[in-house]
Parts: C-alpha cells; sequence; structure tokens
C-alpha cells in the first residue's frame, strides 16, 4: 500500500482503456484517495468510467485551457481536502490539420492549441495545485508529486508533427517545473510510455503500423493494449519512493527507446531465413 492516505487528483480519464484509468484504478488500489476531472461532454463519459473503479471517485469539472476553471479547482480542493500529495496529468490534444504528416502546411492556431493544452496545460495545473501541495515552510521532505505522460520527444515519429513538437515543449516544461517547485517539497516527473491502444492514441494517423513495429523490435515486448506497466510506475513516482527523483523521465516501453536502429534489432531476432 504505497499510496495509503494519499489524496491524488487524476486527469485525463475518457473511458476505462485511458491510461489515466489504469493508473487511478492502481492507486485505489495501493490505497489512495482519487478525485477525477473531465469537462464538458466528455464529463459523462468520465463519470461511467469512474463507477468501474474498485471505489468510485468524484469527478471535478476542468477544463485545464479555462483560467477560471483553474481558479475554481483550486478552491474545491482545498474544501473537500485542504491538501493534494499528488497528480497526473494526462492531458493533450493537436486539431488533425496539425497531425497526418503535413507537419509544413499546419496552420499556425492549430500549432498554438497542442501547445496550450498539451505542454502549457502541465505549468497551469501546477500552479493550481501548488498552494496545496509541499511543506508550508518549504522544508522537510518532497512530500507531493507530479506525474505527466509523455511521448519520446528525442526524434520525429511518422505522422506525429506538432503533438511531437509538444510533448518536446511538455519535458521541458517538467523540468523548470521540477527546478521551481523543488525548494516547495513538490516533485515533476514524466512518464515516457510506449504506444497504447487509448481513445487519445486512435486520433493519431499511423498508429497501428507504429504499436507493431514497437512490439516487434522492443526487447523486453511490448503489449499495446496492457497500461498496467504505466500505471504501476506512476504509483511509485506519486509514492515516497521516489522522493528524491525529479525532474526525470522514465521510459516505460519496453526498451524501445534505448535502440539505435529498432527496425534492424527485430531483424537480428527473426530466425534463419525469415525476414520482417
Amino acid at each position: 500500500m504505497i499510496l495509503a492516505d494519499k489524496r491524488l487528483l487524476v486527469t485525463g480519464v475518457v473511458n476505462r482503456h485511458s491510461i489515466a484509468y489504469a493508473i487511478a484504478e492502481r492507486a485505489l488500489e495501493q490505497g489512495a484517495e482519487v478525485m477525477l476531472t473531465s469537462f464538458g461532454r466528455m464529463r459523462r463519459m468520465t463519470e461511467r468510467a469512474a463507477k468501474r473503479l474498485p471505489s468510485e471517485p468524484e469527478v471535478l469539472e476542468l477544463d485545464v485551457n479555462s483560467d477560471d476553471d483553474l481558479t475554481r479547482l483550486t478552491a474545491d480542493l482545498g474544501e473537500r481536502w485542504g491538501r493534494v500529495d499528488g497528480a497526473v496529468h494526462a492531458i493533450a490534444h493537436a486539431p488533425p490539420d496539425a497531425l497526418g504528416g503535413n507537419f509544413v502546411a499546419a496552420p499556425r492556431a492549430s500549432a498554438a492549441t497542442a501547445f496550450e493544452t498539451s505542454a502549457y496545460s502541465l505549468k497551469a495545473l501546477a500552479a493550481a495545485l501548488e498552494p496545496l501541495m509541499g511543506p508550508s515552510n518549504g522544508s522537510g521532505p518532497a512530500r507531493a508529486s507530479i506525474v505527466g505522460l509523455d511521448f519520446d520527444a528525442s526524434v520525429a515519429w511518422p505522422a506525429y508533427d506538432w503533438m511531437g513538437v509538444a510533448k518536446a515543449a511538455l519535458e521541458s516544461v517538467a523540468r523548470y517545473l521540477a527546478r521551481d517547485l523543488g525548494p516547495r517539497g513538490v516533485r515533476v516527473n514524466l512518464i515516457s510510455a510506449g504506444p497504447l491502444s487509448t481513445p487519445a492514441a486512435s486520433g493519431i494517423p499511423g498508429f497501428e503500423g507504429l504499436a507493431a513495429a514497437w512490439s516487434d523490435a522492443a526487447p523486453l515486448g511490448w503489449d499495446r493494449s496492457d497500461p498496467g506497466a504505466v500505471a504501476d510506475a506512476a504509483a511509485f513516482l506519486l509514492s515516497d519512493l521516489s522522493r528524491a527523483i525529479s525532474g526525470e523521465i522514465i521510459h516505460v516501453d519496453g526498451g524501445y527507446h534505448a535502440l539505435g536502429a529498432p527496425g534492424l534489432a527485430a531483424l537480428e531476432r527473426a530466425p534463419a531465413g525469415q525476414s520482417q
């Protein structure tokens, strides 16, 4: 029960296939008290998913691009809990014309939307929660933790386009937050997950091909239908076991990120006379 007595806010639960759902489920199993966020028409889907969790969390309204919603979130959590021990940032969005392999033609507004929703939102969420996190005098162990979901931004992926740029920005935002919130006792880390079959992934052109290639090449293998490994890593980062870790990107991807030529690695493992 590594999350016993922790109060955790989890964003990004759309349905039971969401990575955030798996994280919320694991957090509850490990003793945490959890609240979810959602907004607009999607909130009803989140509330249905919440009913399937081990204990049904409350769902708070939050459009992360709304300053009014962020202000209300701080007040609501302060009234309900008084403190927040951790948060999961599982928020990303890019308009269709910012994805799909037409990077150069993507309009300025679509690129800005991808950045604001997928990267700046981590800072916005952290700023809303910071008054409720960490030791009030800035001393003592790093008690609170923010965990964001990433996809390796060190290379250019087919069709990922401006979402890839937004993820690179997310990684930089996390480092600066780790610098500025560390003295307040707040850790900030990211999990770079391999491709998983989620509602978000369904909107990425070419996802199926990427996921299949990943499964073939990852040294440990990769099951795109199982977010459990990501949920386990998130539970660790949200727990006091990670008390000295901040500004880190943990890859939970079967080891794929470590390969210089993953396609060739898959070929090397193929039986003699068999091509892939």
